[in-house]
């Protein structure tokens, strides 16, 4: 029964034009609307406060990725992985600081045999996954599977994902945007790196790698150019004799065994390609924001814009198995579009893509340029079709009427939100095998029946979905915190939120204890039930039972945000009880903020200004809470680092966007007085960009570390003597983002870099550096944190490592 929108929004005591806002941007039906638990509202609600989130993430990433002129070199990424594998090869130590270094030992890394040394473990999660954006299947076994993970590389399974693996801890990009598998020969799979879907190309790629035995990968080192920073999809025909490479600069095409040369066919943006299943003369491709599709009569040598109505933003295609002179588009127009081709993707002509209320079906919200797919590939019905974009939709008729089949806000058992593969078991037939895995930002989901899932009487649409994500360490975290009494580890990470790790429960029962984006944490040292996260721009959360429960009403934020019953919306408490850079996003997508060392109430946090509140812990309510102050005015650059002296809370350090450092020694003053360091003279900080992190010694507070983003070899200084003098390291680093810097808690001149390719470690305070050969590889490590002498390396793409360094 259709809902009206009044009708809705009396029984959610919201508005109308909260409810049409609620469709159209979450990709929802009325129906889907009503049955939303309130939580799920109410960050639904939130979410409309923040449009274009995965634009936002990707922009974050991408300043750290700037040099002093704001650019990011050509082949930066792959040029700093060179460097870093030049120094495992010649390293002849085999540990450095405790960490094990030097060429790895076998296939799985570890230390030398004979030689006492700690070695990493993998501590999860292994039940949240991550962004994945493209899986394959081996025909012979379907059991047999692998996925493209946004920041993790290549993942594989033998099991059907009862457990998942990586292909290769080394590969030289782990940014990995699509796979495909040559139907000739199973075992030769290629892997495209690096995103294009974004205006700012949020992880850029290194060229296509590929297998030809299934297991072992290298770069194709003829696409290590800038023509293959994004390669957004590849196409094998059926003989496997050509490749087609659909990038951000256009399509390229090989046909040589070796793959060694690729000719440019096609001169746009291109984010699909595809070879007709039953005829490799025929492909067609679509654009990644230039509103076309093209197909091609001669193999993908030349290609023919094809005919269509007005269309806007990116395009995606698929041929019906059943027919392939029909092709699908999915277009992303306003909130998504279904467009039909009955002959062979030349012309193609509007669907009504209805939902079951008779309106439009927003099936792809507000983020079709992120989040757009769409399958045809039932052999026996060219009228089945599935698309997807926050959720998953399924059309019995070409595109005519859809409905949801799964369900974010239930994610698990439901399918996570933000679809990017869709694909079918080897031998679905669509009447005795309908199996399909989808990967999305929560990982890999199953549907071991098509037609089974989304057919509940109303939603959620839970039934039939589940989850493979078994050891699936692909989640791409921020920033952690943990307390070393209860071992607990909590974690901010992309688009699946502020996590929790307890030893008791083991790697694959992380728990959520708040939804949405991630970011900084921190944990009371003594007191192991608060934890502390934020959502993004600054939004700080608390948590007050040891990291047991999501928030389920609203209610955690202390940075002054929450839930107005009276009105049913979110709203700001008054001043002095909020953060007015948090209020008013004037903060970075993902903004610092830290707790105390030497005061568990007291928490600085950085907008463009630093706030301070020395009540951390005080009761929250809708009209009051912790108190915050501005103890540093606007310097004209987001705050992007802070640090407090182990020893003494009023020498603090703040790091900016633009590189600017400032430092006080008078921090817990009503209003410190802040002196800018390094800014001129022969011995100054020369980095213009953006400050990742700054680290005090523990034993040494004259000691600092100072670490920048951008592809340089000098993105670590030091002072000795509290910012006087700097200098970088006599020894050079691979030129790439250091992201985190830790120092030994018992050995000052035991100091580990967490950089964009991996972990380095130091045993002479920074005076030569040796890069791990296991563990955190080459994916970038964003935060460090300690628990007592276990070190625990937080990446962007792996999930969590940890190592016992008690005994160095």
């Amino acid at each position: 029964m259709t809902i009206p929108d009044d009708d809705l929004a009396r029984a959610k005591n919201i508005s109308v034009e909260q409810v049409r806002m609620l469709r159209d941007t979450r990709g929802a039906t009325n129906e889907s609307l009503e049955g939303m638990p309130e939580p799920a509202l109410r960050r639904a609600l939130r979410r409309i406060d923040y449009p274009d989130m995965p634009r936002a993430r990707e922009l974050f990433r991408r300043e750290q990725e700037r040099d002093d002129d704001g650019r990011v070199p050509g082949n930066a990424l792959a040029a700093a992985v060179a460097a870093r594998a030049l120094m495992v090869a010649t390293t002849t130590r085999r540990s450095a600081a405790g960490v094990p270094t030097g060429p790895a030992a076998g296939p799985g890394g570890g230390p030398t045999a004979g030689l006492e040394s700690a070695v990493w473990e993998w501590i999860g999660p292994g039940n949240i996954g991550g962004r994945t954006l493209g899986i394959v299947m081996d025909p012979a076994d379907p059991a047999r599977m692998w996925s493209a993970s946004a920041g993790g590389g290549v993942w594989q399974t033998t099991d059907g994902g009862v457990a998942w693996a990586p292909v290769d801890d080394f590969l030289t990009n782990l940014a990995c945007a699509c796979i495909a598998m040559d139907p000739s020969q199973p075992s030769h799979i290629y892997a495209g790196t690096g995103e294009g879907f974004s205006n700012v190309d949020a992880l850029r790629g290194a060229g296509i790698f590929r297998t030809t035995d299934a297991t072992t990968w290298s770069q194709l080192p003829s696409t290590a150019t800038p023509d293959f920073f994004t390669v957004n999809r590849i196409a094998v025909s059926s003989s496997g004799d050509a490749v087609l490479a659909a990038t951000g600069t256009g399509i390229f095409r090989s046909v040589d065994a070796a793959r060694a040369v690729w000719t440019k066919v096609h001169t746009v943006a291109t984010g699909d390609v595809r070879f007709d299943p039953g005829d490799d003369t025929r492909a067609v491709a679509g654009a990644v924001n230039a509103a076309e599709a093209w197909f091609s009569r001669d193999g993908g040598v030349t290609w023919t814009a094809a005919a269509h109505g007005p269309w806007s933003g990116r395009v995606e295609l698929a041929y019906a198995a059943a027919d392939p002179a029909i092709v699908y588009a999915s277009v992303q127009a306003t909130h998504g579009e279904i467009w039909r081709s009955e002959d062979g993707g030349q012309t193609y002509h509007p669907r009504k893509g209805l939902d079951v209320d008779g309106n439009a079906a927003p099936y792809l919200g507000d983020q079709g340029w992120y989040d757009n797919i769409i399958w045809a590939g039932d052999p026996s019905d060219s009228e089945l079709v599935v698309v997807g974009g926050i959720n998953l939709w399924r059309s019995q008729d070409g595109g005519d009427h859809l409905a949801e089949i799964s369900t974010w806000w239930a994610a698990p058992p439901s399918a996570h939100a933000d679809q990017h593969a869709f694909v079918a078991d080897p031998g679905y037939d669509g009447v005795t095998n309908r199996r399909v895995v989808v990967g999305n930002d929560g990982g890999v989901y199953l549907a071991e029946d098509l037609a089974a899932v989304g057919t509940e009487a109303a939603p959620p649409y839970t039934s039939g979905w589940t989850e493979l994500e078994n050891n699936y360490g692909a989640t791409q975290f921020y920033g952690a915190a943990g307390n070393a009494t209860s071992g607990k580890i909590v974690g901010g990470a992309q688009d699946n939120g502020t996590l929790c790790y307890d030893p008791a429960a083991g790697t694959e029962q992380w728990t959520t204890i708040f939804g949405g984006d991630g970011g900084w944490c921190a944990a009371d040292p003594t007191d192991p039930m608060v934890f502390y996260g934020e959502y993004v721009f600054l939004n700080i959360h608390r948590n007050t039972d040891g990291g047991t429960t999501d928030d389920t009403n609203g209610d955690r934020y202390i940075s002054g945000q929450f839930f107005n019953q009276a009105t049913n919306a979110w709203d700001w408490k008054p001043v002095p009880f909020q953060i007015p850079d948090a209020k008013s996003q004037n903060a970075l997508f993902i903004a610092p903020f830290v707790l105390d060392p030497n005061d568990p109430d007291r928490l600085l946090a950085g907008g463009l200004q630093l706030w301070r509140t020395s009540e951390a812990k005080r009761a929250n309510t809708p009209t009051s809470g912790p108190r915050w102050a501005s103890i540093k005015t606007s310097a004209g650059s987001a705050i992007s680092a802070i640090a407090v002296a182990p020893a003494d809370s009023n020498v603090v350090w703040v790091g900016h966007r633009n590189g600017m450092v400032f430092r006080t020694t008078n921090g817990t003053a009503a209003a410190p007085t802040w002196q800018r360091v390094g800014a001129t003279g022969p011995t100054g900080l020369k980095p213009q960009r953006y400050c990742t992190c700054i680290t005090v010694d523990p034993v040494d507070p004259d000691t600092v570390y100072v670490a920048f983003g951008g592809y340089l070899p000098d993105n670590v200084w030091i002072t000795r003597n509290g910012g006087a003098d700097w200098a970088p390291p006599a020894s050079v680093l691979p030129p790439a983002p250091v992201r985190a810097v830790a120092v030994h808690p018992r050995r000052s001149d035991h100091v580990y870099l967490g950089t964009e390719v991996g972990v380095f470690a130091s045993d002479d305070a920074g005076g030569h550096w040796s890069p791990t050969n296991e563990g955190p590889s080459n994916c970038s490590v964003d935060d460090f944190i300690w628990m007592d002498d276990t070190l625990v390396a937080v990446t962007h793409g792996r999930g969590m490592f940890r190592i016992d360094l008690s005994g160095v």
